[in-house]
């Protein structure tokens, strides 16, 4: 479909939407020029579709009262759109939503025309996204569905949690605000009475729990988006260095570096964050012997420490 037909079909929903709308609104909506919207709006009405104008502080464009658009009329990107959104939702919601999904991708197939399908016929094949999960979601659907219902109405939930570098469980009880996927990871955000304090809980380390008949208010000031950007993230910066021999491994994962530097001896200096040491680590060595930890120190006695007890183990098993 082109530009032309995807302009007219959202100025009549932008019409549809609100009555007496001034050509500047709508060319700005629209991203096109006031001379655009008239040449478009007589394009309508070419087309037998009642467009009318009222002049004033007031006035604008409308359309006649009781004309109402047909129903779901997508251009072929946009119905692929839908059924990508569709099945983004399926994988990363699992079975909460999986019945809700099959049901709508359904009913598009019901009611897209040819043109549509065949585009939503390529993108099944051509177009998917896997591997969103760090953790299998199906063990994850008992908590997650607890704290979507808990969210939903406003219930207090207990938890046994687990945290970060913690060897023992802490009872918690939290007022759910939402759930994040993030970075692979499920966190719910929520005000925590233990700490007094807005935290963010990932579900994987939730032991137990349980919603409660205590109910709360979601603070109307509280902005997710706003939260998230301003939460501290613990965070250790790492330099790099790949010898010669494995440079070709610091190229392949180019898109994990911060910076990327090739040196005159054919090796690579790479940056990168990461929340912790142990994460840290664990990428060093997954490297083998391509990669030196030039900072931060502690890093490098860290992944000396490690590899010493491996070297071991497997001295031990060997024996």
């Amino acid at each position: 479909m082109s530009n032309t037909a995807t302009r007219l079909i959202t100025l009549l929903m932008l019409l549809q939407r609100q009555p007496n709308q001034k050509g500047s609104e709508l060319a700005e909506e629209l991203g096109v020029s006031v001379r655009s919207i008239h040449r478009y709006i007589n394009m309508l009405d070419e087309m037998g579709i009642p467009v009318y104008s009222e002049r004033g502080p007031y006035g604008g464009f409308s359309l006649v009262r009781g004309y109402k658009m047909p129903p779901l009329v997508f251009s072929p990107e946009e119905a692929v759109a839908i059924y990508l959104g569709t099945s983004l939702v399926e994988q990363m919601w699992g079975q909460l939503y999986r019945d809700a999904a099959h049901g709508a991708l359904a009913k598009l197939d019901n009611v897209l025309p040819q043109e549509q399908q065949q585009e939503v016929t390529w993108a099944r094949r051509a177009l998917l996204a896997t591997c969103l999960h760090r953790v299998d979601p199906k063990r994850l659907t008992p908590h997650l569905e607890k704290l979507r219902y808990a969210i939903h109405e406003g219930k207090r939930v207990r938890m046994m949690y687990r945290g970060q570098s913690q060897p023992e469980p802490l009872q918690r009880e939290i007022d759910p605000y939402a759930l994040v996927h993030r970075g692979g990871w499920w966190y719910s955000v929520g005000y925590c009475h233990l700490r007094q304090a807005l935290r963010t809980f990932r579900v994987d380390r939730i032991i137990d729990l349980a919603v409660l008949d205590g109910t709360f208010q979601t603070p109307p000031d509280f902005d997710l988006r706003t939260y998230l950007e301003a939460e501290p993230q613990p965070q250790v910066n790492v330099r790099l260095r790949f010898v010669p021999e494995g440079a070709s491994l610091a190229l392949d994962n180019r898109p994990y570096w911060d910076t990327f530097e090739e040196q005159v001896d054919d090796s690579v200096i790479v940056t990168f964050a990461v929340p912790d040491l142990n994460w840290a680590a664990s990428i060093v060595l997954s490297y083998g012997g391509w990669a030196v930890v030039l900072d931060p120190p502690e890093l490098r006695d860290l992944v000396q420490e490690w590899a010493t007890h491996i070297a071991e183990l497997h001295q031990a098993d060997k024996g």
